[in-house]
């Protein structure tokens, strides 16, 4: 169960988290040689370094390879999506159940890529955490506000409605990982001001459970990464394209490089 063992110990001091959001982008001799070099960036680096959670989420076709090369790296393996269903006749769908089994301890649910191309609702996203939490892993719930939600000021208002509707009443610390990712900065170049992830970030705190951290997504790198990750209220970061570049994602890990 979630919670017990270090995970749990950890939460209470909101352990920063940096998880890497590979997308459908890698085969097979992709994923290894991105996953060797990380598992050497792992190892090179200074006692004590780096200061986070580190985790990567590759296509469900190169867990098995990834997950492999990673082993003794601490690194940890996490999906892209899962089915509400432990098994059935969903083709081509992937059960939360099938993730644990090839070494997962998260998974990414509710992406606005899924939301938008695959019409995933909140009550959808809320029974695939609940099945994530049913096979022992932990979910990262993304919400975020398009262009035109926030021109109109309707920002905290979607994202209060994602959160309402997607959480489930069970969730704590331990289960549950919060992604704040702006619709309108993934794979844009844009990135939200300081001020508005800051603003956004507190109302989630104040509408999730005690403790629980808040990632924030859109766009991070290297070079906006050191300004958005000392934020006091970013727990750490959903990286999407720069975690395909091993240099890169691991610049944007060593920003929690202890002190």
């Amino acid at each position: 169960m979630i919670g017990t063992g270090q995970r749990g110990r950890n939460m209470a001091i909101r352990t920063k988290l940096v998880a890497g959001n590979w997308k459908m982008n890698g085969l097979r001799q992709d994923g290894a040689m991105l996953a060797h070099t990380l598992k050497e960036y792992a190892a090179a680096a200074a006692p004590g370094t780096p200061g986070c959670e580190v985790l990567v989420c590759p296509p469900a076709t190169l867990l098995s390879e990834v997950g492999g090369v990673l082993v003794g790296s601490g690194i940890a393996l996490g999906g892209q999506d899962c089915h509400a269903a432990p098994k059935g006749a969903y083709t081509g769908d992937i059960s939360a159940e099938m993730l644990a089994d090839l070494g997962c301890s998260y998974v990414i649910l509710g992406h606005s890529e899924r939301r938008q191309h695959h019409g995933e609702t909140d009550t959808a996203i809320r029974d695939k955490i609940a099945a994530a939490w049913r096979a022992g892993l932990a979910a990262i719930l993304c919400v975020g506000e398009t262009q035109e939600q926030r021109q109109a000021g309707k920002a905290v208002e979607i994202v209060s409605s994602q959160l309402d509707g997607s959480i489930p009443h069970a969730a704590s610390a331990a289960t549950l990982v919060i992604a704040y990712e702006p619709v309108w900065a993934i794979g844009t170049g844009l990135t939200a001001t300081t001020e508005d992830i800051s603003e956004m970030h507190a109302e989630i705190r104040r509408r999730a459970p005690a403790g629980i951290r808040i990632l924030y997504g859109g766009s991070v790198n290297p070079r906006n990464c050191p300004a958005i990750l000392t934020l006091s209220e970013v727990d750490g970061a959903l990286v999407g394209g720069a975690s395909l570049n091993a240099n890169d994602f691991w610049t944007i890990v060593s920003s929690y490089a202890a002190k």
